[in-house]
């Protein structure tokens, strides 16, 4: 992202609701893998999504943060067999997740029905489940939306995700993003993985969206993917 585009996006972001909405998560996100007992973050994307972008990120503000636990294991569905050791987890990695382990799933498209029977074997053995996902905002297009990223998205459960499948009731925290406009899915990635990095503080909303969306311009730290 270069330096006109974060400008735009603060100032199309100002007094939406989406930092808090955001942040909200990211901060659910971060909590679970710094509680007690936890024993890593599981990524997932679907078969024709895999959340590489927002894995470099996360794997950076893991270090930038001092928050080991956020640097995330990524989960593939179909991991080829020359692939480095830490690219070859594939689904049964979600089957094995148990209590502890936290699993977030990035879909902007539909789950299917393969991922979302994991999700929910990880769901059953105790995994916090956390969902990034494409479904529309009801009030996306609506007063406030920042060009298509939509108003905040369902954190609790409910919305309209029925191309997502299953995975609003899977979910233990969800974010939704309508993804129509091209750009919105991205953004909301770079942004949740900001804030994850960042600790609570008294400063403005104003104040920590400069600080989140002027690190936007660097890149991430992609040599582990």
């Amino acid at each position: 992202m270069d330096a006109v585009r974060v400008s735009a996006l603060r100032e199309r972001l100002t007094g939406t609701g989406w930092l808090e909405a955001i942040g909200g998560f990211a901060g659910s996100l971060r909590r679970s893998v710094e509680r007690r007992g936890a024993s890593g973050l599981l990524l997932v994307g679907t078969e024709g999504y895999e959340p590489w972008h927002l894995a470099a990120h996360l794997d950076d503000e893991a270090a930038w943060s001092d928050v080991p636990r956020l640097a995330p294991t990524l989960v593939r569905h179909r991991p080829p067999a020359d692939a480095p050791a830490h690219l070859t987890h594939d689904l049964r990695r979600l089957t094995e997740a148990g209590r502890g382990a936290t699993v977030l799933v990035v879909a902007p498209e539909a789950a299917g029905a393969p991922l979302l029977e994991r999700v929910h074997d990880a769901r059953r053995h105790g995994a916090t489940v956390l969902a990034l996902d494409g479904g529309a905002p009801a009030t996306a297009g609506g007063p406030g939306d920042p060009g298509g990223l939509g108003g905040p998205g369902d954190l609790g459960g409910s919305g309209d995700i029925c191309d997502l499948g299953d995975l609003r009731g899977l979910a233990h925290e969800r974010l939704a993003v309508g993804t129509t406009a091209g750009e919105p899915f991205d953004l909301a990635q770079h942004l949740v993985s900001a804030a994850a990095g960042q600790r609570a503080g008294r400063r403005s909303v104003r104040d920590r969206l400069a600080e989140l969306a002027g690190r936007l311009t660097s890149p991430p730290a992609i040599s582990r993917w």
